[in-house]
């Protein structure tokens, strides 16, 4: 697949995550509005409200920049960041957010199509909060970012669902391919070691063995020394450092201390 091609596949699951997104934040009620989410000082709005900073900006809207007092959810310079857009839009109705989500990626779509990105190596031309990535990384971190607050929303509110979706597909792999890291650089466990994380729900599998040099890579996964079968949702919420791993339920197979190690590390995003 050439980069233009997955570029693109990356820009059509992001527009249908979004619309995902969308339909749900037009269902909710106003006493699901204001019920807390697994993100710590953010409600159901607040993830709404999120959400739209980032495709407003991203789709060319103006930054805000509005005082932000300390809390303890706000550790460093991104949330500071990502609270600004919160707050800037407090007293906008979940009608008023999704259609700003609505507008702004039909915009930056129309954008996307109309001079599609083929080298997801240079640098993107507008990143959240000024951020160095790539086209690549921009491009494949925002159906990631929109289908995991839809399904903070949807845990926070009892309202399961959008795991058959093309984002949680992309999503969970991803999250697959960071397995590797977590293996080898936050658990750190003696070379020879093979450890299985397995979703078969979702059909995903990441495998990955740790190498003389420490190094952990991917394998087949065959006499893993420790094998963990999660459901979809218990990987998500782990991989995506939502709730500690204690709080999900984990199938073991092998080495259970090594496991619980890895449930422990499980977390790949910040």
């Amino acid at each position: 697949m050439s980069d233009q091609e997955r570029l693109a596949r990356y820009v059509e699951i992001w527009k249908q995550a979004c619309a995902d997104f969308v339909a749900l934040t037009r269902t909710l009620t106003p006493e699901e509005e204001h019920v807390a989410t697994d993100l710590e000082g953010w409600d159901v709005h607040d993830n709404v409200a999120h959400t739209a900073h980032l495709e407003a900006v991203l789709a060319g809207a103006p930054e805000e920049t509005i005082e932000v007092a300390p809390a303890p959810h706000i550790k460093g310079i991104t949330s500071y960041y990502t609270e600004q857009g919160v707050l800037a839009r407090r007293d906008r109705t979940l009608a008023e957010l999704a259609d700003e989500i609505e507008d702004a990626v039909e915009r930056r779509h129309a954008t996307l199509l109309a001079d599609p990105p083929t080298d997801g190596s240079v640098a993107a031309p507008k990143t959240p909060g000024g951020v160095p990535w790539t086209l690549d990384t921009l491009l494949g971190n925002r159906p990631v970012d929109v289908w995991m607050h839809e399904q903070d929303i949807r845990r926070a509110i009892g309202r399961p669902g959008g795991y058959d979706s093309p984002a949680a597909a992309f999503t969970l792999g991803r999250f697959a391919s960071g397995f590797p890291v977590v293996l080898g650089k936050k658990v750190a466990p003696p070379a020879g070691t093979t450890v299985v994380v397995d979703v078969p729900e979702a059909d995903v599998r990441a495998a990955a063995v740790i190498g003389d040099d420490g190094r952990a890579a991917k394998t087949s996964g065959d006499d893993a020394d420790a094998t963990i079968t999660l459901t979809p949702e218990a990987y998500a919420i782990l991989a995506g450092g939502r709730r500690p791993a204690d709080t999900v339920d984990a199938q073991i197979a092998g080495d259970e201390a090594l496991a619980r190690q890895v449930l422990a590390a499980l977390a790949v995003t910040p």
